[in-house]
């Protein structure tokens, strides 16, 4: 006797928003994530990671890559027989591109990060969480910052 085997969905989940850059667009960029994910069944290690990272690109686009009149992109595209979450935060500022973290050289060293400052750790948190990020070009002047999460549950 032959069985129909049950499929979980589409190997390939993708989403799309472009979201006001306000705070409230980057609130709303995370909960439309774990609103997504959560239909998408993503294990909740690997969801929680992202609404994480998506709650921080988002901020930084706000902040960091706010033009007046223009949008910010939020794109979310999971390969679950991988494992992979891709995330992808483009706005309007290219010439605004975040540095990688740098590394605290240790006491004494004079280039000790200051425990009472208020900002400055959000690509840290980012750089912790996803395997991989990167800041690439969007023409026609803006940026899309990426970062690759996979689900420890894929390698095994």
């Amino acid at each position: 006797m032959k069985r129909a085997t049950p499929q979980a969905g589409p190997a390939l989940a993708a989403f799309t928003q472009l979201l006001s850059s306000t705070r409230r667009g980057a609130r709303l960029a995370r909960l439309l994530t774990v609103t997504e994910l959560l239909s998408w069944e993503v294990p909740q290690d690997l969801a929680e990671r992202a609404e994480l990272v998506v709650a921080e690109l988002a901020a930084n686009a706000v902040l960091h890559g706010h033009v007046p009149g223009r949008c910010f992109r939020l794109a979310l595209t999971y390969d679950r027989a991988a494992g992979r979450l891709l995330v992808e935060v483009t706005d309007a500022r290219g010439e605004s591109k975040p540095r990688p973290p740098a590394p605290d050289a240790g006491p004494g060293s004079g280039t000790e990060a200051d425990p009472l400052r208020t900002g400055g750790r959000g690509l840290t948190l980012v750089a912790a969480l996803a395997d991989h990020w990167e800041t690439v070009p969007h023409p026609p002047g803006g940026k899309t910052v990426r970062a690759v999460l996979t689900s420890p549950a894929a390698g095994a």
